[in-house]
């Protein structure tokens, strides 16, 4: 990049986090750290919700996704995380923001005991840090391809970035991290349109899309561009002998010889149903999201704010999300692209459009964009996770009556351990990252997401969550053994149709409610007056009272029918329009 590139990624940076460190500078109690003394206006929280969403790892890793998975991959922004947020904000959040509530994980305590709220934690923990391993390997990827750095230097640079996002995040807590998520959210939407243009344009627009990929493959733009077009999943069997193609078979597919290869289909709506549950576990168990709901000054602006959020992603997602599509009609095949042999695969392809088709100046805005989406995501993860485990675990389970002072201490300091413990993640994470996302979710996630939405909207047993949550981590567990076990050892663990990897979301919703309902039928179900216990004790009860408590007001129903249309409108973009 040129000098002038630089400049644009200095400024454009380099101002917002100073003036987050000036602004949130005055941090002194928990409240203020955690949920930023309940100040945060809906336009702020809005912004940062989406700017922790389109996170580094979202550019390049979903960008990848789509190259792989085409307009399908759009439905989990569409209508999973949009429907995620409303049902956080309107339902699952609002109960919590009105109990004076710090973490979701509080919730599940107070809605079915300890147990939960234990194993929510741990989950969000092994979740989070995940995604983070996740982004830090995409800004590796992206510094490498578009900078053509060195790969000790780009990792150097990746944990200097993490660092600066630790310095300001200890500094402000959340007041901090709310604001540089809102302005960064300006630079990210500005570098997203750039690329958006330079890219569409060089490809011939929609049109050029559609005659591209027929011409390398007359199957391809269904295959890409129709979202009620079946998923093909292909196993290459060119160097497998006739046992290990009979193993691979006992998870599915057909073996197509004359490809060589192993061919498993799965229907559009399995497929487009795994990825809306992916997007609502996503909004609705992620703390990162419903830390800075309730971090609002009300109601109203709590329930505002997914909708500016779900807004900007609809659009938003159709920039960045088409870059991937875009991107497989320019380089159909990706043993072809242009970049070192161990960075060949799907995520590589983002930084390959940034580096062909960019100039000096606008490089360095869509650098400054991802470098500010990296930022975003390194502070809030840090700051939501250090929150649960300072709170859902330290003050709960081992120091339970100290002062507010040394939980704030606490507080700050798990934030670099959080953060930079992240990278541990990297070496699971070489090629495909999306694929390796929606495993985890489905094996991990996708019951705590379970437990939340029947805790909210049935009266189920308090004790059912834990036995719920047990069964469908089990569940998911299994699920990735079969894999393993069926293609290492002949051995299946599953039915084929249960061995598809697009089917153990659906699935594990179905065992996790299962069996949270069975042991309501057994131990009885909670009575109405029964459903949320208070902290009572320590200073996770004193703590509560220093957030300005929910006065009473009701906030319309204007949020929650503009929610719904933005709602509809993804509906429509993704069953009707692009089906």
């Amino acid at each position: 990049m040129s000098l002038l590139d630089w400049l644009v990624v200095l400024v454009l940076n380099g101002s917002i986090i100073v003036f987050a460190l000036v602004w949130g500078g005055g941090t002194k109690t928990s409240s203020e750290w955690f949920l930023a003394g309940r100040s945060l206006p809906w336009w702020m929280v809005g912004l940062s919700m989406y700017a922790t969403f389109i996170d580094a790892s979202d550019l390049v890793v979903d960008s990848g996704g789509a190259y792989q998975f085409g307009m399908r991959m759009f439905v989990l922004n569409w209508v999973g995380v949009v429907a995620g947020w409303l049902l956080l904000a309107n339902v699952v959040g609002l109960a919590m923001y009105r109990a004076g509530m710090y973490t979701n994980a509080e919730y599940l305590e107070a809605r079915f005991g300890l147990g939960a709220r234990v194993i929510s934690v741990l989950v969000q923990v092994q979740f989070r840090t995940m995604v983070l391993g996740i982004m830090a390997q995409g800004i590796f990827l992206t510094l490498v391809i578009v900078l053509g750095w060195s790969e000790n230097v780009a990792r150097t640079a990746v944990v200097a970035i993490a660092v600066v996002a630790i310095i300001y995040t200890m500094t402000g807590g959340l007041r901090a991290v709310a604001l540089t998520d809102a302005l960064q959210s300006i630079v990210m939407l500005v570098a997203s349109i750039i690329v958006f243009v330079l890219v569409f344009n060089h490809v011939g627009g929609w049109t050029g899309v559609h005659e591209r990929l027929r011409q390398h493959d007359p199957a391809e733009a269904a295959h890409m561009l129709e979202v009620g077009h079946p998923r093909l999943d292909r196993t290459d069997t060119a160097n497998k002998t006739d046992d290990e193609i009979d193993d691979l078979l006992l998870l599915g597919g057909e073996h197509v010889a004359a490809e060589n290869a192993i061919v498993r289909s799965t229907p559009a709506w399995v497929f487009c149903l795994s990825l809306v549950i992916a997007g609502m576990a996503y909004s609705i168990v992620n703390h990162t999201q419903s830390m800075r709901l309730l971090g609002a000054k009300t109601e109203w602006d709590l329930k505002m704010s997914v909708v500016l959020a779900s807004a900007v992603l609809v659009v938003m997602t159709f920039v960045n999300l088409s870059l991937g599509v875009m991107g497989r009609a320019l380089h159909p095949t990706v043993a072809l692209l242009d970049v070192p042999a161990e960075l060949r695969g799907v995520d590589a392809i983002y930084p390959v459009l940034v580096r062909d088709l960019t100039a000096s100046g606008l490089r360095g805005i869509v650098v400054a964009g991802i470098m500010a989406a990296a930022f975003s995501t390194f502070d809030s993860i840090g700051s939501a996770l250090s929150a649960l485990i300072t709170r859902d675990l330290y003050a709960r389970l081992f120091v339970t009556n100290a002062d507010d002072h040394h939980y704030l201490w606490v507080g700050r300091w798990l934030t670099p351990a959080i953060i930079l413990g992240s990278f541990l993640y990297l070496p699971l994470l070489n090629q495909g990252m999306f694929a390796f996302y929606l495993e985890m979710v489905a094996a991990f996630v996708t019951p705590l997401l379970t437990v939340y939405l029947m805790g909210a909207l049935t009266p189920v047993h308090r004790r059912s969550a834990t036995v719920g949550l047990l069964v469908g981590v089990a569940y998911g567990i299994w699920g990735l053994l079969a894999s393993w076990s069926a293609a290492n050892t002949g051995t299946p663990l599953l039915p084929s149709a249960l061995a598809n990897p697009h089917v153990a979301a659906p699935m594990s919703v179905l065992v996790t409610a299962t069996s949270m309902v069975l042991v309501s039928l057994w131990w009885g179900w909670t009575p109405p007056g029964d459903i949320l216990r208070d902290e009572d004790a320590g200073w996770l009860r004193d703590s509560q009272g220093q957030v300005r408590p929910h006065d009473g007001s009701v906030s319309g129903r204007t949020p929650l029918v503009l929610g719904a249309i933005v709602l509809a409108a993804g509906v429509g973009l993704s069953f009707v329009v692009f089906w």
